[in-house]
């Protein structure tokens, strides 16, 4: 699958319409942003049930502030709109493979449960 170029349009669409989105934040100034970009998407040729996608933070201020990037490469995995994984710095072909195997084997049921009950559990004592 190709790797999709997210906008400020596109963005929420993405990760609310798929089960799994792994989003590289990145900019073309950025050397190791572009030194990732080949393992990136030579990764997302390896799974068609996951969206790769990458955001441009130079043309999409509004969505790198939103999450609070603060550096590139940032890569951030949705799985069921949760954030799951987000990480700055580039990975390596292994461990970007082991990341979305451990992203994948999540028991979603017990992390929605657990968000449910932090939620629960914080919005009470406040």
């Amino acid at each position: 699958m190709a790797v999709q170029e997210l906008t400020q349009e596109t963005f929420e669409p993405t990760v609310t319409g798929n089960d799994i989105v792994i989003v590289d934040f990145w900019a073309p100034w950025c050397a190791p942003c572009r030194a990732f970009a080949p393992t990136f998407e030579a990764e997302s040729e390896q799974h068609d049930d996951v969206v790769f996608a990458k955001v441009n933070t130079e043309d999409e201020q509004a969505i790198a502030a939103a999450f609070q990037i603060r550096s590139i490469p940032t890569l951030m995995i949705f799985r069921e709109q949760v954030i799951i994984f987000s990480q700055p710095g580039m990975l390596s072909a292994g461990q970007l493979q082991d990341v979305i195997g451990k992203v994948k084997a999540l028991d979603m049921a017990q992390v929605h449960e657990d968000i449910r009950k932090q939620q629960e559990g914080t919005g009470g004592d406040a």
